[in-house]
């Protein structure tokens, strides 16, 4: 496997990449009662798994962001088997109106990392993910921050595995998708 930048106009093969999951289970936040309290995050399996596909939920993918966003100090690594693109990871950084960056010029967003339903858990996501840590140091963050929602266990676990951990939970985050908690992880670089 070999990872590599590519320049963002390479967006459109990064959306061939499906971003597709299966939902067998879910991460459900409970308060801990005691001190000052805080959150437990517990596995719930769901009674009829679904799938998920946050590019067709929200009639938007990577091919739509550069009319959204001024993507032009924005990173797109690639990650090959050969010469099939088995994974890419979208890094956001120093744009101004991505609330995610929260003005910041020392703070990366992995905005985007998908591997093909082939690639997964054979260790292609945590190459795209060390990429993205050598990709924002490069350029003097601090900190690297990631989204994930609790529906995505699979994601929370991998995030957890990289080093990474919550930051922020908001169980009201999304209007449209009220199932659904957000969780921010962090990661000091």
């Amino acid at each position: 496997m070999r990872v590599e930048e590519e320049p963002i106009a390479n967006l459109g093969q990064h959306a061939e990449i499906p971003i597709a999951f299966t939902v067998d289970r879910v991460l459900d936040v409970a308060l801990v009662e005691g001190g000052l309290g805080g959150f437990l995050l517990s596995e719930v399996p769901v009674d009829e798994p679904w799938v998920k596909d946050y590019d067709a939920d929200k009639g938007e993918g990577p091919t739509r962001w550069a009319s959204r966003f001024d993507v032009t100090s924005w990173g797109l690594i690639a990650a090959y088997d050969r010469d099939q693109r088995a994974g890419g990871a979208v890094v956001a950084f120093n744009t101004a109106g991505v609330n995610m960056l929260e003005g910041r010029d020392d703070l990366a967003v992995i905005w985007d990392l998908r591997v093909r339903p082939e690639f997964r858990a054979m260790g292609t996501g945590a190459l795209l993910f060390r990429a993205a840590e050598d990709w924002s140091r490069s350029r003097g963050c601090r900190t690297l921050k990631v989204e994930t929602q609790n529906i995505n266990v699979a994601a929370c676990r991998f995030y957890r595995r990289m080093g990474c951990t919550v930051g922020s939970i908001d169980r009201f985050a999304y209007d449209e998708l009220p199932g659904e908690t957000r969780l921010l992880w962090f990661k000091e670089l």
